[in-house]
């Protein structure tokens, strides 16, 4: 099952710029939160924080916490730990980014880096994550001929399909739908919708009406604040603060 995520006073800068101002947040299990906002407020910071990817820039600092379950994300120490934190959540980016091998090698690849023990075990699991993301059918025989053969969005349900490999209890997103048609982003949406049944989702996206369809909860960011939080139709609906209402409106 998907763990809750908690961010207490988290503030992130990079060298003296500060991108994120005391967030304080709680993610549900077993839920959808979709990140709303303008570019540059600190959506894409704050979910590149939950799995420490902004380690990698060296100009990134931060204060407070975030916690997975019940571990503190950055009270890890060691490149082994990090790996481990990682390995229970997967992330999918906004553009697909399928390596150039099969399909089903691109499944098999994480399970192979991550446990040396893999075996042929692991063909079934990767059969059942393409079903999970309708590609299995779909593709039929091609699952063993060239992943960036395939479309837009089926290479972008295939980076997701890789991602449950390693069966991460949390799942992040980053407007993993921005470059795809209207077909192919349903198709992602209703796989958000049922994986969220065994996974904790994160969704960082601009499309107000993909949020309002699919996210259980929604924080609106500003200049690197949170303006507004909480259950998904109730902030459509009835924003309290007139910031949120604007940019919902998109009157600003």
């Amino acid at each position: 099952m998907g763990s809750s995520v908690s961010m207490k006073s988290f503030n992130a800068y990079y060298a003296d710029k500060q991108a994120l101002k005391d967030v304080n947040l709680e993610i549900p299990q077993n839920s959808i939160y979709a990140f709303i906002g303008p570019s540059g407020c600190g959506k894409t910071t704050l979910l590149r924080s939950i799995n420490r990817l902004n380690d990698l820039i060296p100009s990134f600092s931060r204060t407070g916490t975030i916690a997975v379950g019940e571990h503190d994300v950055y009270g890890l120490r060691g490149r082994n730990a990090v790996s481990r934190l990682r390995r229970g959540i997967g992330m999918v980016f906004q553009q697909p980014n399928p390596l150039p091998m099969t399909v089903m090698q691109n499944l098999l690849l994480p399970v192979k880096e991550h446990y040396k023990d893999a075996n042929s075990t692991m063909e079934a699991l990767a059969a059942e994550n393409l079903r999970k993301a309708g590609l299995y059918e779909e593709l039929g025989d091609r699952v063993h001929k060239a992943a960036l053969l395939l479309s837009g969005g089926q290479q972008q349900r295939l980076c997701i399909a890789r991602a449950l490999m390693l069966d991460p209890e949390v799942m992040l997103f980053d407007e993993p739908c921005s470059a795809l048609d209207p077909i192919s982003t349903f198709k992602i949406e209703d796989l958000l919708m049922e994986i969220k049944k065994e996974h904790t989702i994160i969704i960082v996206t601009h499309n107000m009406e993909q949020a309002r369809r699919i996210a259980d909860h929604t924080a609106f960011f500003y200049q690197g604040e949170i303006v507004e939080w909480g259950a998904t139709r109730k902030m459509f609906m009835e924003p309290e603060q007139e910031l949120t209402q604007k940019y919902i409106r998109g009157v600003m």
